[in-house]
């Protein structure tokens, strides 16, 4: 389908997709057995200017909204999930910055997010703070003209890679979610250290680590807006971002897509290659259906996005659930039109449909994302 690109979200795709082409398919299979950074790929990022796609034009950014990212994403996505989660995770990371920070914050550190001189990473889950983001137990106190920092954020993206971590702490234990506040953490902050690795089943070239704060002491400026709003700023980043994870469901499913139909055309049973029989073709028309639908609700959620609406959460919530539980299917039918080989590493749909379950369970579970819609429609309704 024709979505009627402007001459500047046309270079965004094409710039992503030369990237995707000559430098993430050729080594992603390698990324992955490794469990290997791709810090090499992110630089080529950079050096293409994608990471300023978000910065507003004062800080040195393209000044770019929701649907540009989204744009890069998929492209990025449609060669390895991983990969394209660690550049999506710089965004994240700065994002609370971008929505509270001062404009003194926003010249220290965006224009080195846009340049990609530097990344970020976002620090909010907690062992018994998951889908129950209240729950952190990650506490900042005052001292003199410094913040002091005591707690462990779990499975955090772009940990031990990033320089830039946003945190989520609390400031104010006895007032519960209303009592958190946001710090800008930089790596080499005395108390700041990295856990394990974490070795995971898919998007395993992404780093996924722990954040250790022991007595980590900051300056007083740190602190991303006012206290007692980090929670505020924690659901506008998130409104903001899952569009972003919905997008590399999008180009995941695309990819699975792309190498099911290759494969179909060219594998031959009975006399005849496979794509010639209905029950294959089902298979595929429904894939390519629930495909173009995803990526037509994504576009559309994020530019509503873009129009700066009173209420976002809906339709960030809608994109993610719809978008991921695609990918999840198409990768899964993807692996089942290939039969045996689709189970075996030699072919990329079992790498695929691996990266897929990470999509409808990070950055919220489909399930509190259906929560978040039922609620809306709850306030709609009444």
């Amino acid at each position: 389908m024709d979505y009627f690109f402007t001459e500047q979200q046309q270079m965004i795709i094409d710039t992503a997709r030369e990237i995707t082409n000559e430098k993430i398919i050729p080594v992603r299979a390698e990324l992955d057995e490794k469990n290997q950074f791709p810090r090499e790929i992110l630089q080529d990022i950079a050096k293409a200017d994608l990471f300023s796609i978000f910065v507003p034009e004062e800080y040195g950014g393209f000044g770019g909204g929701c649907y540009e990212i989204v744009l890069a994403l998929e492209e990025l996505a449609r060669g390895c999930v991983g990969v394209a989660t660690s550049f999506a995770a710089s965004a994240l990371g700065i994002f609370p910055v971008l929505v509270a920070g001062t404009p003194e914050q926003k010249q220290k550190y965006m224009p080195d997010i846009a340049s990609g001189a530097r990344w970020a990473a976002f620090g909010l889950t907690e062992a018994n703070a998951g889908s129950d983001a209240s729950g952190i137990r990650t506490t900042a106190i005052l001292d003199g003209d410094e913040w002091v920092l005591n707690g462990t954020k779990q499975w955090i993206t772009n940990g031990g890679e990033s320089q830039i971590y946003t945190i989520v702490a609390l400031t104010d234990p006895a007032k519960g979610a209303r009592g958190a506040s946001i710090f800008i953490v930089e790596d080499g902050d005395p108390g700041f250290s990295y856990g394990k690795k974490e070795d995971k089943m898919g998007i395993r070239s992404s780093s996924t680590r722990e954040l250790i704060l022991k007595d980590c002491r900051i300056p007083q400026d740190r602190m991303v807006g006012k206290k007692g709003t980090g929670f505020i700023t924690v659901m506008k980043t998130l409104d903001m971002s899952r569009p972003g994870i919905a997008s590399l469901g999008i180009g995941l499913a695309q990819a699975a897509l792309d190498e099911a139909v290759t494969y179909a055309k060219q594998r031959v049973q009975f006399g005849k290659p496979i794509i010639s029989f209905q029950a294959v073709q089902h298979i595929l028309a429904d894939m390519a259906i629930q495909l173009e639908a995803g990526r037509a609700l994504v576009y559309a959620a994020a530019r509503h996005i873009d129009s700066n609406p009173k209420n976002m959460s809906k339709a960030s919530s809608m994109c993610k659930v719809f978008a991921t539980d695609m990918a999840m299917k198409v990768t899964t039918d993807a692996v089942q039109v290939l039969g045996g080989y689709g189970y075996m590493k030699e072919y990329p749909v079992e790498k695929m449909m691996r990266d897929a379950k990470i999509l409808q369970i990070y950055e919220g579970t489909n399930q509190i994302q259906r929560n978040v819609i039922g609620q809306e429609l709850n306030k709609e309704y009444s």
